[in-house]
Formats: structure tokens, C-alpha cells, sequence
């Protein structure tokens, strides 16, 4: 996998590049899907193998993670982002005032999955190509 590209998308993230650019330089740079732990604020990028990637999310005044999953809530937090209403720095706090502790996207399955402490999910399907 290729580190710095990694590096970059982070960056790129927080300066609120759209999710489909991201998973574009993101495939290109050997990732196959990622997962968000809310609670620690990384991001582990995962190859196609067994290679992996850390990086800190550099948020900043993030809220306490709520202990009840609000799968509505998380919902209408994606559709925000996606409609582009919020930047991905907003769309982290809302989930986590929602309760989401940590989310996993799976670029070859097209799909992110959303998820609260108690195992409660919500699945969102990646948006069709315009």
C-alpha cells in the first residue's frame, strides 16, 4: 500500500474532498476497505493481503460518543455529507453524538457500515456512479 497517498486522503478528507475521490485515490493506492474507530481516532487502512495502515484523525472538539445507537440519525448525518450540507469533520461529530463508536467501508463491496457499542448497525450502500 502505498503510505503517503494514504497520508494524503486523510488530509484530503478534513479539507472535505467528496467521499468518491477519496475511494478513488484510496483503490489506487493498494486499499481495499477501512475501518474508523471513533473512540481512539484512527484509521486503519487494510490491503489486499495482510498489510496495514494507522493514521490519527486529526479531529478536533469531538464529542463524547453517545451510548445509544441512533441508526436514523446516522442516516440522515450520511445523506447530509453525501448532499454535501456538512464537511466530514461535522459529519464525525454528528455520528458519534449518535452513538456510532466506529464505522467500516468496504470499497469492493460498495458499502460503509455504521456501528454503536452495543453492536447495533446501520449499512449504508455507496452511492450510484453519475
Amino acid at each position: 500500500m502505498d503510505t503517503r497517498t494514504i497520508k494524503e486522503c486523510m488530509k484530503a478528507s478534513f479539507a472535505d474532498t467528496p467521499f468518491p475521490e477519496v475511494v478513488r485515490r484510496l483503490v489506487g493506492a493498494g486499499v481495499h476497505s477501512y475501518t474508523a474507530d471513533l473512540v481512539k481516532l484512527r484509521k486503519t487502512y487494510y490491503g489486499s493481503g495482510a498489510e496495514a495502515h494507522d493514521e490519527t484523525m486529526p479531529l478536533k472538539d469531538g464529542p463524547a460518543i453517545t451510548p445509544a445507537f441512533d441508526s436514523d440519525r446516522v442516516a440522515s448525518t450520511v445523506k447530509a455529507i453525501q448532499r454535501g450540507e456538512i464537511g466530514y469533520a461535522e459529519f464525525l461529530r454528528r455520528i458519534m453524538d449518535a452513538g456510532c463508536s466506529h464505522y467500516e467501508v468496504f470499497i469492493s463491496g460498495r458499502k460503509a457500515m455504521y456501528f454503536g457499542r452495543d453492536g447495533a448497525f446501520y449499512t449504508e450502500p455507496f452511492p450510484a456512479a453519475k
